[in-house]
């Protein structure tokens, strides 16, 4: 170790008196940790989800016979500004379902005339007489109509694939009963009553399929669009009981085990002399594990197929009031799923953006002891985070709120426990041997899926902006 002489000022070399902490590193056991993965999340939806057991890698979810056909929602396309209805998607309208002359309906979506409207701008006023169809293809629109004091309320929030005013293709007398107000810039497509009939009377099937659609009786159903149950009730004596049945959905839908899937590789040299004070087969197969359900939750939520986004009603999907996530917003979540909703997943940025509204307006939501978590609740209903919620280039998201479990008829997670070489239940590691290089391969597998047992299961907030903070 070298020394400076302030008398002589002059360095010379000191003899080291203990050993140093370098050296001594060298004879000691390093205190180390498991390995760390930043990508692993709370996973609450994988957690919360009530599991089935799916005996044959399938379940079929049996409901009552609906007569609503059709999602109710019209798709758009678009060559730069220019807007055209898919001439299909014209039979989503009442007076043309099951009408699917292809050139009749190009016919009928060429005659749809193309409007801008601007924010505030009335499209149709209350009190006039219909004359048009409109489909919306871009924007959010008010359904305005008179409150019980005389003051104007908002009755609802059309938005991108709702339309309005389809009864003036059949009835002639159709006077307004609401206001339709742009809430946002949006952009119509209109389709004349005028433009229709030269159609009909142009084409003998779609004049028969209209007159058919008069003179059909409107076959009774429920709010939720299922068939009828008759029930008397109030009556006193011997009075004639209607006779009826609970019919079932002839085709009901089946949702088969998906999987996620990879092959665990690792040297045996590895395996063999690198195991204290951790065994390194475990952590490699822990941490792939990890990744593997991260994989699974994220599939459970935007997977085309059976992911929640996508299975969920149409019916079920509302658009925010303004853009940020607000109070009212959460509100008219909620009440899409009213019956004993479980809790609400969100993307973290949404929550803040949520808190960011509340905020404003001086309200401060309360938190709950959630599965030993402090977590924030709207309306004594658990806001949980999950990063697996896509949030888009122009920066919206989707809020889902759910209600779980197979005897409240809510949303389910679905798996099968007991397979060969089972690890976790639903996810088994199976030995592939060892190839000529000396790894040793493993293929790890986790087998799932989500069902929705009925549409009021599951309800979505929509084109929740999060960077906003005026």
């Amino acid at each position: 170790m070298t020394v400076t002489d302030p008398d002589l000022g002059v360095e010379s070399e000191q003899p080291q008196l203990s050993l140093s902490t370098q050296a001594a590193r060298n004879l000691a056991t390093t205190t180390k940790s498991e390995p760390q993965m930043q990508g692993i999340t709370s996973r609450w939806l994988l957690k919360l989800l009530p599991w089935v057991e799916a005996k044959g890698g399938a379940y079929r979810v049996n409901r009552r016979l609906s007569y609503a056909i059709g999602d109710n929602r019209l798709t758009f396309t678009n060559t730069g500004a220019a807007i055209r209805v898919i001439p299909q998607e014209l039979q989503e309208l009442p007076a043309l379902r099951g009408f699917d002359t292809e050139e009749v309906l190009s016919a009928l979506a060429d005659r749809c005339i193309q409007r801008e409207y601007g924010v505030g701008d009335v499209i149709v006023e209350f009190g006039h007489q219909a004359e048009k169809v409109y489909l919306i293809a871009h924007g959010k629109i008010h359904k305005v109509g008179l409150g019980e004091y005389g003051d104007a309320t908002v009755r609802g929030t059309l938005a991108d694939g709702d339309y309005f005013g389809d009864p003036v293709l059949v009835d002639e007398q159709v006077i307004w009963e609401h206001t339709f107000k742009a809430a946002t810039p949006a952009t119509v497509l209109e389709l004349a009553r005028q433009d229709f009939e030269r159609i009909v009377d142009q084409d003998d099937s779609l004049r028969a399929h209209v007159e058919a659609f008069r003179a059909s009786p409107r076959l009774a159903q429920n709010e939720s669009g299922e068939a009828m149950i008759n029930v008397a009730s109030g009556h006193a004596g011997e009075a004639q009981l209607p006779g009826t049945f609970a019919d079932y959905d002839p085709s009901p839908r089946e949702y088969e085990l998906s999987v996620a899937q990879t092959v665990l590789q690792v040297h045996s040299r590895v395996a063999d002399l690198y195991n204290n004070p951790m065994n390194q087969v475990e952590q490699q197969l822990r941490l792939t594990i990890e990744a593997l359900r991260e994989r699974q939750e994220y599939e459970m939520v935007n997977n085309t197929d059976f992911g929640l986004l996508h299975n969920a009603d149409l019916k079920q999907r509302i658009p925010t009031h303004s853009g940020p996530p607000t109070p009212d917003d959460l509100d008219d979540l909620l009440d899409t799923v009213w019956k004993d909703p479980a809790f609400i997943l969100a993307h973290p940025k949404a929550i803040v953006a949520f808190a960011r509204q509340c905020n404003k307006v001086g309200i401060y939501p309360d938190t709950v002891d959630f599965n030993g978590h402090h977590v924030p609740a709207w309306r004594g209903v658990p806001l949980l985070p999950c990063n697996k919620l896509p949030i888009s280039e122009t920066k919206t998201t989707s809020m889902l709120v759910m209600r779980t479990g197979e005897e409240a008829q809510g949303v389910i997670g679905l798996r099968q426990t007991g397979i060969p070489d089972e690890y976790e239940p639903g996810l088994n590691v199976r030995f592939m041997g060892v190839n000529d290089q000396a790894v040793i391969k493993y293929l790890v597998s986790t087998y799932y899926s989500a069902a929705v047992l009925v549409p009021d299961a599951l309800g979505i907030l929509e084109n929740v902006e999060l960077g906003r903070h005026d």
